[in-house]
Parts: C-alpha cells; structure tokens; sequence
C-alpha cells in the first residue's frame, strides 16, 4: 500500500507541505587573506610606467693618501645611479543581481552589497596573485596585450631581468632553487640579504603550505645531518605542544613566518614557495586605487564593476630572498 513520504515534493501527496530547513549560516570555502598586499605600504603610481632610481656606494678603499698631495682625480658621484621601472596593470570584477534577487529573503543575504563585497574580496586575491607571481612586466601594445606589472618572483632574479643593472640585482645567495631547504640554507639566505644592506633586517617570510611545515620542523631537529633532535620544555599544565614557529631568530635579522595565500601561490602543485621580504623595499603603487562603480540598470537589475590600476615597487632587489624548491 502507498505510504506518506518525505523525498517526492513534485507530486500531490505529504511531502509538499514540508517546511525548508535552511540555515542563515554562509560559508565561503576559500582563502580569502592577502598578506603581501595587506603588509606593503601603498603609494601612488602617476604614469603607466611607475619609475624609481637606486644607487650604490663605492667599494671601501685602503688605500692611503701622502700627506701634501693635491687632488688631481674628481669621482661622479652619480655614475652608478640607475632607473627601475614596473608597468601598471589593470585588474577587474564584475558583479549584478537580478530585481527578483535583490526583493526577496535569502541566506547570507545575496543581494547587491553582499555581491559587491564578494567582487572586492576576489578582485584582492587577483592583486595578491600578481604580486607573487613569477610573470615579467608588459607594455600594452593597442593590439592584445594587456599591460601587465612584473611580479616579485621575477624581480628575485640573480641573472635579470635584463632591464635591472647587475649592481641591484638579487645576489644567488639569497635564492634557494635546488636542493634541500634547511635550517642551514634559511641562515645562509638571510645573511645574503645582510650582506647587502648591512642592516640586522626585520624580515617576513611569506611561505606556502610545504614550506611553510619545514620550517615549523626547525622547532624539531637541527637540520644538520648529524640528525640531533632539540629538547623542547613546557609547563607541566599546559596541555598544549607548540611547535609552530612563528618568529626566527639569526645572527644578521629577524624572520617573522607568514602563511602565503595558496589559491594565490606561484607554484600551486608543490606548494613549496616562499619569499624573504623587507617591507622598507617594497610598496603597492595605486593609479586607480580600489574602487566600485556601478553600471546602468537596464531592467534586469543592479549591475556594477570593481577595479584597481598599479603596480608593484621594488625599491632594491637585492633586499630581497626567495625559496622555489624545498626538496
């Protein structure tokens, strides 16, 4: 005999008149963080072409003078300045609701500010994703190419770009490429970066997901190959092991740890990129700065665009590391 169900609310029968569980819970599966382009400072970009110039100092000289000679050779002070350029680049979301959408109740709710927000929070991750990326600049050509900014994984380059003096570029030292990353080569990377701007830095290290556990083994083992275990001593209460290492100390800076944005990473199969930042090199140039406008209704309902115009500005590419490989 026929019974009452619950499963079929297509047909005459109990199911129609069963009330929707909905929660008003919303919940967005993604990452959402932008750590580069939240920690930069931001100027302002006043040309599609976003320039600065670096300069160095001569080599320290032991060389005496006699007392009662003249000066006969005068230096330029000035010869070894040069000029580093990134392009802007544009970046756009879009967004609309539909008049129906926009009237009735919903979860979330999913309306046009709520659309919006959802633009502005994607239109970050694409901003991050260029400013990690390992692309070179472009310049728009009227014909399909998109002016496009070089991203800091290009900028970390011991033999380039071309257009960087080799004076200002990222010495090999403080780039991991091949091989194991160890306790060892993090100290090596940073005493590079020292060895450049003579300053103890304060550095951020802005890891992916497998770098990012490797250097949290740091706390563990010495990372030599004499396989020496650390002892780690804790309150007898506290029923907490805290191996996550947030803050690293070396001879020649500090390294604060940073998750990276996976969604936003160079490498997203390996996950095993990082790069060594110091804040004071590096800044997010706006042309057009973050904004939303809206569009026309044309009768289907609210529509609008967010957008950001710049560029990323690094000041000295050699105050800079990075790590591709882990292993």
């Amino acid at each position: 005999m026929a019974f009452s169900n619950t499963y079929d609310t297509t047909n005459p029968g109990s199911a129609v008149s069963n009330r929707e569980d909905l929660t008003d819970a919303l919940t967005i599966l993604a990452p959402q963080e932008t750590a580069v382009l939240s920690l930069s400072p931001k100027t302002k970009a006043k040309a599609t072409s976003h320039d600065w110039t670096v300069d160095t100092l001569s080599a320290p000289s032991l060389t005496p003078v006699a007392e009662g000679t003249d000066v006969t050779v005068f230096a330029d002070k000035f010869a070894n300045r040069a000029r580093l350029a990134n392009y802007v680049t544009e970046r756009q979301r879009s967004y609309m609701v539909s008049k129906r959408q926009q009237a009735v109740e919903s979860v979330g709710p999913a309306k046009l500010a709520q659309a919006e927000m959802k633009a502005i929070k994607e239109l970050k991750r694409d901003i991050e994703i260029t400013l990690l990326g390992v692309q070179d600049r472009a310049l728009e050509d009227g014909t399909g190419t998109a002016s496009q900014c070089r991203g800091l994984g290009d900028w970390i380059d011991s033999a380039g770009p071309s257009d960087v003096p080799a004076a200002f570029r990222t010495p090999a030292g403080s780039i991991h490429a091949s091989g194991a990353f160890t306790e060892t080569v993090m100290n090596t990377i940073i005493t590079s970066i020292y060895r450049v701007n003579g300053n103890v830095n304060n550095l951020t290290l802005v890891a992916d997901t497998a770098l990012r556990r490797i250097v949290s083994d740091f706390a563990l083992s010495s990372g030599s190959t004499d396989t020496v275990y650390r002892q780690i001593q804790q309150q007898a209460g506290d029923k907490t092991v805290r191996l996550q290492v947030e803050m690293y100390e070396s001879d020649h800076g500090i390294v604060q740890i940073v998750n990276m944005n996976p969604d936003c990473a160079p490498d997203t199969t390996n996950k095993d990129y990082g790069y060594f930042i110091n804040f004071d090199y590096i800044a997010v140039a706006d042309l057009i700065p973050l904004g939303s406008t809206p569009s026309p209704d044309l009768g289907a309902g609210a529509r609008g665009w967010v957008d950001w115009t710049g560029t990323l500005e690094v000041l000295h590419p050699g105050a800079f590391g990075k790590i591709s490989v882990v292993a």
